[in-house]
């Protein structure tokens, strides 16, 4: 788990400028997402101040700062430069920044950041990238491909053929994520983000081939950098003594941190193209998320084929 940003990879993220305090950007460093508007405090009310917190300063807060008592300008101003907790200032719109809070900011070693951005689009992009940081995440075995915009994880016992189907997939005008380690983290309530350890971006391990770099082979549009997970699809070597789903009515569902992720089994065997099976698998399931499933079709028209049969015997 992440458990702090740098102030500078934020603004090398967001594209902010620096007014001040340039050279305190990598010692600062950010350990929550929220983001604090700090209203309240420019009228004297410090009781719960979240100074932890990225204050950030809009149209409201810079225009009732030029209307405030110089006296009480600079007290609050001060109060709001926590020295060593307070991460940086914020300030959107390219407002003018308060001469009273860049000095205290100064003193106190706080960077002063601005924005061409409307207040409310800069919070939220800053709290998109912060939550994407900070969230906690889990390594797990298997190859992320984009299949037609979908997320699918593909996991295996190794040496089942992994990476040879994402080789090919990747032929197939899919995009590579990642190959062998997947981090994953939960973005929200509903949705799972994987992406590719750094060491690992854009390569793929193939056996007796070695190390490829995709992008070089392929280029930039094989490789993706992340994506959501909307299906889990594990390959099993086939025995005569086990089972597999026929008619898909099986419904298999895998928990990562506090969202399912729907699975499914398929098996490997010789003469199988598990390129063209998964690509299937991921049209499929995008035709259910759309409202249509096959295998409830199917079951309707069996019942149906049923009845007929029963009133034409009666």
């Amino acid at each position: 788990m992440t458990s702090a940003v740098s102030v500078e990879e934020m603004v090398k993220e967001t594209g902010m400028t620096v007014f001040s305090g340039k050279e305190y950007l990598k010692s600062k460093m950010i350990t929550t997402s929220d983001i604090s508007r700090p209203g309240l405090e420019l009228t004297g009310y410090f009781q719960y101040y979240p100074a932890e917190r990225i204050q950030l300063l809009g149209m409201t807060e810079i225009s009732y700062a030029r209307k405030m008592e110089e006296n009480k300008k600079q007290t609050v101003m001060k109060k709001l430069c926590q020295a060593d907790v307070t991460p940086c200032f914020v300030i959107s719109r390219y407002l003018p920044v308060p001469e009273e809070l860049n000095q205290a900011a100064q003193a106190t070693q706080i960077p002063v950041l601005r924005s061409k951005l409307p207040t409310t689009r800069l919070s939220s992009k800053m709290t998109d990238f912060l939550e994407s940081r900070l969230a906690q995440r889990r390594s797990m075995h298997g190859v992320l491909v984009d299949i037609y915009g979908l997320g699918v994880l593909i996991t295996g016992d190794s040496g089942v053929g992994k990476s040879e189907t994402a080789l090919d997939l990747i032929k197939r005008g899919h995009r590579l994520i990642a190959d062998d380690r997947v981090e994953v983290y939960q973005k929200d309530e509903q949705t799972i983000i994987g992406e590719a350890p750094q060491i690992l971006r854009h390569l793929l391990e193939i056996r007796g081939i070695g190390i490829i770099d995709v992008m070089n082979l392929f280029g930039a549009g094989a490789v993706r950098t992340e994506t959501e997970i909307s299906l889990i699809v594990h390959l099993e070597n086939w025995g005569p003594d086990k089972q597999f789903d026929r008619l898909g009515s099986a419904e298999q569902k895998v928990r990562l941190f506090d969202v399912d992720i729907p699975k499914i089994s398929i098996p490997v065997k010789i003469g199988r193209n598990l390129a063209i099976i998964i690509e299937a698998a991921a049209m499929n399931y995008r035709a259910k998320t759309m409202g249509y499933d096959a295998t409830k079709a199917f079951e309707r028209n069996l019942n149906a084929l049923i009845k007929e049969n029963s009133t034409n015997n009666n």
